[in-house]
Order: structure tokens, then C-alpha cells, then sequence
């Protein structure tokens, strides 16, 4: 077998031996996850002109209308005072920034899955009037995994001086990380800093149990007030009028695949989920540089939620990246346990079989030419 050149990170794709996730161990530098703080690949041609609303859907009409109106709003001067110099990674001022202007300084889009809620918020992000470097765009998990590398009064620092903060799949699994986003974003509505965020409900679940506006302004506690909830309504996109995923392969098809396919990655599935054991979930984007498609080999259900959760953010940051997933085993709608798909983190694990589902049909033509 051909052995890969190195090259600068994490070797060259130019040669066709499958790379793998397992041998790849990324450090990433602090400022690099600021800077990474934009929207996904997938979502970067985004705009709210490429938003196709369903016409049976009046409310994604009018999120659409209401957003471009919020856009265009965050075009004056930055509460903190235009003309200063933006408050940068490395220190902040000592004076005290004024307070924000009255009134709501976010939006929320409250929406089940696959409706468009990202990509109406990257193109809130594009239409905002402003350099990339005064708009933020991540997250949940990554907000609190910068956090967690900066700590709370330098991420403060870092990103008062925004005029936007985007926020995708807020979660409220864990009350600490709640209280932390919470916390954190209440400093950063008084540096005057504009808000949206996401988050998902469950499929067939508009009722009961469902994570609605009321759940996400009641746990952000004192920042309701600066939030505008917005319904969008509508069926999953990713499989509106598409065809079923595709069964999974064989394991010989998955590793012919991937010996045939420039940059693609090719790993046993138990394994990988060791792997990610060891790296710190704000490092799996970093582990996917430079990839064109990951192979997974026997894959089966996970064995606890510490691996579900991990294997979440991994699915989340491949989606994010557009890169197909071919996989042997068991299919991707048996990742998770009924007792996970009715628990607290269920609406994670939807996310992540809709998502893989998508990127498997992606793959499907991998097999066809290898």
C-alpha cells in the first residue's frame, strides 16, 4: 500500500491510501476557535434570497421578512460606541461600555427539524453589516467549548466588541452550561451585542415534550425580554421528496471505496468511538481537516450517552463540512437506544440520524465509481 507524503497538518490528500480519524490527534490554538466563529462551508453561499420558503407555510415567509428587517437594523453604530477600536482577542479597554438600547436585541426561531433554521440564521449572519470579525457565528457546544479555552472574562472581552452573535442548536441538556450561556450572553446584550439562536423540536412531537420558545425563554432566565421568538413551521427539508438513505455497504464495498476515493478517511466504527474519548469534542473539526469522505466499517449501536453525546458533535461538525459518510453495519436510524431516543438528550440524537442520513446519500456514489 502506498504510504502518504507529509505535508503541512495533516498530510496530503493527493495520494489514495485512506487516511485515518484515529491517527489524527489536532491541537488547536485558542484563537483559532475565535476565528473559526463564521458559518459552516455548507453555509456559506447562504442567503435569504437561496431560502426557498414552502407556500404552505406562511410562517417561513414571514420569519424571512422579519429577519432581513432585523438585518438591516444592526446597521447603525455598535452600542458600544462607533469608530472605537475593536475590543480584540488579546485585552479590552478599561472603559465601561454604555447601555444597550431598549428593546429586543435578539430574535430566537423556534422550529422543528430540517426546516431551514440554519441557514436563515447564516444569512442573517451574511446580510448583518458588518466585517467578519464584529459578527460570530457557532454553536452551542462551541460557545462553551470557547469558553472553555479562554475562560469566562476573556471570552467577554472577545466578543463584546461584536455587533452579532449567532447561536445554532442551543441546547439546555445541562443546567451549568445553561446558566454559563446565560450568564454570558446577559454580559454581552449590555456591550450591546445583537443575539439570534436556534434550536430544534422533535420530530412528530408539536405538543408534549416538545423544546418550544417558552422552554428557551424561561431557561435563559433574565434575557427573555431581549429575545423575539419566531414559529418556523414546516417538514424536514433533507428528506422532503428524497429518496430512503442507503442500506449500509459491505465492509469490502466501504474499503474498496475508500482506497479508490482522494482524501477520504477509513476507520473501524468501535474504534473510532475510542478515539473521540480522547479528543476534546472542540477538536473534531480540526480532526476532519482536509478530508473529502469518511469510511466506517462495522458500525453498531453505542454502547452509552457519554459516546452517543460525542459521536453527536462529530456528526455535526461533518454535516457542517459537507463530507459524505459511507458505513458498513448497522444502519445510521439504529445509532442510538429507544431508552435514548425518549430521553433528555433525544433531540440531539434525531439531529445527528438526519444529519448522517443526509451525508450517507452524499456517499452513495462513492461505491458507484470506485
Amino acid at each position: 500500500m502506498p504510504t502518504t507524503p507529509a505535508a503541512p497538518g495533516f498530510g496530503s490528500i493527493a495520494d489514495t491510501a485512506p487516511l485515518s480519524l484515529c491517527a489524527r490527534e489536532p491541537h488547536v490554538p485558542a484563537d483559532r476557535l475565535v476565528a473559526e466563529m463564521v458559518p459552516p462551508p455548507r453555509f456559506d453561499s447562504v442567503r435569504f434570497g437561496t431560502y426557498v420558503p414552502d407556500p404552505n407555510q406562511p410562517s417561513q415567509t414571514e420569519a424571512v421578512r422579519v429577519l432581513e428587517s432585523f438585518a438591516a437594523g444592526l446597521g447603525g453604530a455598535h452600542a458600544s460606541g462607533a469608530g472605537k477600536p475593536r475590543r480584540g482577542f488579546l485585552g479590552l479597554g478599561k472603559a465601561k461600555a454604555p447601555k444597550a438600547p431598549a428593546g429586543p436585541r435578539g430574535v430566537y426561531l423556534d422550529g422543528g427539524y430540517g426546516v431551514g433554521k440554519t441557514h436563515l440564521l447564516a444569512s442573517l449572519w451574511h446580510a448583518t453589516p458588518a466585517e467578519p470579525g464584529l459578527k460570530a457565528f457557532g454553536t452551542f457546544v462551541e460557545l462553551t467549548n470557547l469558553v472553555g479555552a479562554l475562560g469566562f472574562q476573556k471570552t467577554v472581552q472577545t466578543l463584546s466588541g461584536h455587533r452579532l452573535l449567532c447561536i445554532d442548536e442551543f441546547e439546555l441538556d445541562d443546567p451549568g452550561d445553561t446558566v454559563l450561556v446565560s450568564t454570558l450572553l446577559g454580559r454581552l446584550v449590555d456591550a450591546g451585542v445583537a443575539l439570534a439562536a436556534t434550536s430544534n423540536t422533535l420530530p412528530g412531537k408539536l405538543g408534549e415534550g416538545r423544546f418550544a420558545s417558552a422552554d428557551f425563554l424561561r431557561e435563559i432566565q433574565g434575557l427573555s425580554a431581549h429575545f423575539r421568538p419566531l414559529r418556523i413551521d414546516g417538514e424536514d427539508y433533507r428528506h422532503r421528496g428524497l429518496p430512503e438513505a442507503p442500506a449500509p455497504f459491505t465492509d469490502e464495498q466501504v474499503t474498496k471505496a475508500a482506497h479508490a476515493t482522494p482524501g477520504a478517511s477509513l476507520d473501524a466504527f468501535p474504534r473510532l468511538l475510542d478515539h473521540l474519548a480522547r479528543v476534546h469534542p472542540s477538536r473534531y473539526g480540526a480532526l476532519t481537516d482536509e478530508l473529502r469522505a469518511v469510511c466506517l466499517t462495522a458500525v453498531q449501536a453505542v454502547p452509552d450517552e457519554s459516546t452517543a453525546l460525542r459521536l453527536v458533535v462529530l456528526a455535526d461538525r461533518l454535516y457542517d463540512r459537507e463530507i459524505p459518510v459511507l458505513a458498513s453495519g448497522q444502519p445510521f436510524d439504529r445509532l442510538f437506544s429507544e431508552g435514548m431516543l425518549k430521553g433528555g438528550y433525544r433531540k440531539k440524537y434525531f439531529r445527528a440520524i438526519s444529519r448522517l442520513t443526509a451525508l450517507a446519500r452524499d456517499a452513495k456514489g462513492l461505491v458507484e465509481s470506485a
